[in-house]
């Protein structure tokens, strides 16, 4: 290409956009890549340009004074010709330029703007910060691949980009305080809300009252939401779990069952709930696959205690790769707070590691550390609080599919540990083709894993490309050097 931007920032959640809107005060080119059609991310998703006034958002975003900030840090930089905005570009690869430390890095993407059509585009850059973020964490049971089955992010996407209440009587299950958001959104737009089944112990928390008594905003955020769920005769079903979906041509019911200690079905307590809509999530997954590859980087990574393998990262959040840098929630699942923070840090250490002056000032910068400090404390206590229950897999028939994609069963999955020696979700694949399918082991690998290695951290498979991609686009890389057309970071900035 002809142009070479001082960092490229791959991810525009709030993580991604702290981070370059950071670089950019600090006097950096930046190149800022999102696959969505605007910035935010899943954190700050709105409808499209051309119909947000037409689909009420109110009251599903925290945050927004600081989101439309950096809009509008980012519109001027645009304006000034300092930020390369490439929405709806999906990274597929990265790679490493020359031999040694500090050569830059490559980054491959699909410009798929004018879908199904997509360019090849090769963007450049002597640092690069990933800030990808992470997707809900599913756990399979009896009929969960039934329509109207989603994940618990799935119904928040579906309210915040399209308005849409996936059902008239909905119920939510899984661990995690996620679920008492989108309850009270799906409450307040009408829908029955018929159960909102929480596996953990409330009383978890007690083992680690630090942490959620030096952040009264997360308790005071969370009374409100207890009392948006009064109001509307939102019942909280703690030590509860949706074990089974029933439905023919879409889900109609679910059973529902209180847990004992283990998170086995207590004998006796099961009921049906007649529904239309299920959402289950039991917390995220980090979005990993440009950093976990060990060619060309190939990352250190650490348990995050939540069940989850993320990226290592220094006190600047740089990675064991040199002019790697990594922020949000690729370093551990811990909410909007956390991955602005950290994202200014990360950009912070480019600047500094660049030889420029830094931006935020000493105290802001120590205030900054304080809070990644105060809020990754937090995150691990929620961790222990809402952890995958040890005996959910006794929810399982041997004939309930665990692998979509490639229609695996829980039944294949255990004769791949029991009578294949398969110790590891990678070792099923092998044996079953479980994650082989076009999600490439995303919705399945973190419940294969569960089910082979529940004691280990979660590390995805290795892929060379992160994305499914044509052999067009493919083909295109020919010509990406051309392919040099961009945003000027105004786009969407007026609509807020």
């Amino acid at each position: 290409m002809s142009e070479t931007a001082d960092l490229v920032v791959v991810g525009a959640g709030p993580a991604g956009l702290a981070a370059a809107a950071t670089a950019l005060t600090g006097g950096l080119h930046v190149t800022l890549v999102d696959s969505g059609g605007a910035v935010g991310g899943q954190y700050w998703r709105h409808p499209p340009d051309h119909a947000r006034q037409a689909i009420p958002t109110a009251g599903l975003h925290h945050g927004l004074r600081e989101y439309r900030a950096l809009r509008r840090a980012l519109s001027a930089a645009g304006a000034r010709g300092r930020l390369d905005l490439r929405l709806a570009h999906h990274v597929w690869s990265v790679t490493r330029d020359g031999d040694g430390d500090g050569d830059g890095f490559t980054v491959h993407a699909v410009d798929r703007r004018r879908a199904p059509q997509e360019t090849a585009v090769v963007l450049r850059a002597p640092r690069l910060l990933v800030a990808t973020g992470a997707y809900d964490r599913q756990l399979p049971f009896p009929g969960w691949d039934l329509p109207g089955v989603l994940t618990v992010g799935g119904l928040q996407a579906l309210l915040k980009g399209g308005g849409v209440v996936a059902g008239s009587r909905v119920a939510l299950g899984g661990t995690g305080p996620f679920l008492l958001p989108v309850a009270a959104a799906l409450a307040a737009r009408g829908a029955e809300v018929v159960a909102v089944c929480e596996a953990a112990d409330p009383r978890a928390w007690l083992r680690s009252p630090g942490p959620l008594l030096r952040n009264p905003a997360k308790w005071a955020e969370g009374a409100r939401y207890g009392a948006a769920l009064a109001r509307h005769r939102v019942r909280i079903r703690p030590r509860t779990a949706i074990v089974a979906a029933e439905g023919t041509d879409r889900v109609s019911s679910v059973r529902i069952a209180s847990l004992a200690p283990d998170g086995s079905p207590r004998p006796g307590t099961e009921r049906r709930v007649e529904v239309d809509a299920v959402g289950v999530g039991w917390g995220f997954a980090p979005q990993l696959d440009l950093l976990v590859p060990l060619v060309p980087l190939g990352c250190d990574l650490t348990d995050s205690g939540d069940g989850n393998a993320v990226v290592a990262v220094d006190a600047g959040q740089r990675t064991t790769v040199p002019g790697l840098y990594a922020a949000g929630e690729v370093c551990g699942v811990g909410g909007a707070r956390l991955s602005l923070a950290e994202g200014r840090l990360a950009a912070e250490s480019v600047l500094t590691d660049g030889g420029a002056a830094p931006v935020l000032g000493r105290k802001r910068l120590a205030a900054v550390r304080a809070t990644v400090t105060g809020q990754r404390a937090f995150a691990r206590a929620m961790g222990r609080a809402h952890p995958i229950p040890p005996a959910w897999s006794r929810w399982l028939t041997d004939d309930t599919v665990v692998c979509r994609c490639e229609e695996v069963t829980a039944g294949a999955v255990r004769a791949a540990r029991a009578d294949g020696g398969a110790h590891d979700h990678r070792q099923v694949k092998q044996l079953t083709r479980a994650g082989m399918g076009w999600c490439q082991g995303r919705i399945c690998g973190p419940a294969v894993h569960c089910l082979v290695a529940p004691h280990q951290a979660y590390t995805p498979t290795e892929r060379l490309i992160a994305t499914p991609v044509t052999l067009g686009a493919l083909a295109d890389l020919d010509h990406a050097g051309e392919n040099t057309e961009a945003t000027d970071g105004t786009e969407g900035a007026a609509h807020e």
